[in-house]
């Protein structure tokens, strides 16, 4: 952890342990299970709105305004990629506790190299 002074405020930083960055979903209220759906459905948007050129990215968001629904009911592709992105995350994060643990104990000498993986 450090101090310091950022925008003339006082700030201190950490790093990030593994348990910061996994999205507990059981967890959440139904108000940060929706905000947090907004912003996984914004990340997926933005990812297919970069594979079009300008006409086609018009054309797909006016599509997307004249078909959407007053119902929860989400199409069901875009249900499938945000499906996919949360276990994309799930995976990420994974590997990033397995690489957190190596490193930890790689600098205190306790990971042996097993030579036969």
């Amino acid at each position: 952890m450090i101090s310091g002074r950022l925008l003339e405020r006082s700030v201190f930083v950490r790093e990030l342990l593994p348990q910061d960055l996994k999205i507990e979903i059981e967890t959440l209220s139904q108000e940060e299970a929706v905000t947090v759906a907004e912003f996984l459905a914004r990340v997926v948007g933005v990812a297919h709105s970069r594979q079009l050129n300008a006409v086609d990215r018009i054309r797909w968001k006016a599509e997307l305004e004249r078909t959407r629904q007053s119902s929860l009911e989400a199409p069901s592709w875009l249900w499938n990629a945000v499906v996919d992105l949360v276990a994309v995350h799930e995976a990420a994060y994974l590997e990033h506790c397995r690489r957190f643990a190596l490193d930890d104990a790689r600098r205190d000498g306790s990971f042996q190299h097993d030579e036969a993986e």
